[in-house]
């Protein structure tokens, strides 16, 4: 089993190098072999590229690819298009989630067939989350209601930065979904993994708040309650029409 690690970038000169150094050391310290790790950069104006390019250099396994709209949901769309693993997914650069839960991710895969999609779950009542602020975590937690009230989620977690699907099932849920480029993407990829019946691992993780953050906040929820209502409207208004 190949496994694709896709890491959406943008501006991240502080904490690159370390991200994909610690991976590839973690998965190798393992004795798995079968991987690529594909940086998607989404427009940084930073060092983040001349970092990517010394990393393509010394490990054969990293790629680096450049697109030119902003955007997690853009990023990881592309890296989805270019991956090659029979598994494919992505994690924050910061490694919030503790590295070893990708082992895990790992071993579900290659010994349970049924489950196509792994969800990253901070939320899951086995799950241990560290340095959460309070105002994120009552917005995460306003979010998560939200989704459950108006769009049905079943999944503890809505984007906890851990996400791994089969390669097929990726590839056509990014043919069904909107080419919204922001976070938002992960939240209806996932909404719309549950509409389509995949079998979906909620998986309780250890992750820790990484207070440099470069998500903005304000701008981000504002496009959640946007996408929210022209989700709201494909389920249940125009489905009635």
């Amino acid at each position: 089993m190949m496994l694709t690690i896709i890491f959406p970038v943008l501006n991240e000169r502080l904490r690159l190098e370390s991200g994909v150094v610690r991976t590839v050391e973690y998965l190798e310290g393992m004795d798995f072999t079968d991987y690529e790790i594909i940086i998607v950069d989404n427009g940084s104006e930073d060092e983040t590229p001349q970092i990517a390019a010394k990393l393509c250099g010394k490990y054969e396994r990293v790629n680096y690819e450049r697109i030119s709209i902003r955007g997690v949901g853009a990023a990881f769309r592309r890296g989805v298009e270019i991956s090659h693993g029979d598994v494919v997914g992505y994690m924050d650069i910061d490694l919030s989630t503790n590295i070893r839960h990708l082992g895990e991710a790992v071993h579900i895969f290659r010994t349970r067939p049924e489950i196509a999609y792994l969800n990253g779950s901070r939320f899951a009542r086995e799950s241990d989350t560290r340095g959460r602020k309070w105002y994120r975590r009552l917005t995460s937690q306003g979010l998560l209601v939200l989704l459950k009230c108006l769009l049905g989620m079943k999944s503890t977690d809505a984007i906890c930065g851990f996400t791994f699907v089969r390669r097929e099932t990726a590839l056509s849920l990014v043919e069904g979904c909107s080419q919204d480029n922001g976070w938002f993407y992960m939240i209806e990829f996932l909404l719309r993994a549950e509409k389509r019946g995949v079998e979906i691992l909620d998986y309780p993780v250890e992750w820790q708040e990484d207070y440099n953050t470069t998500v903005k906040v304000f701008r981000t929820i504002c496009n959640y309650l946007v996408q929210i209502a022209r989700l709201f409207r494909e389920f249940y208004i125009r489905k009635n029409i």
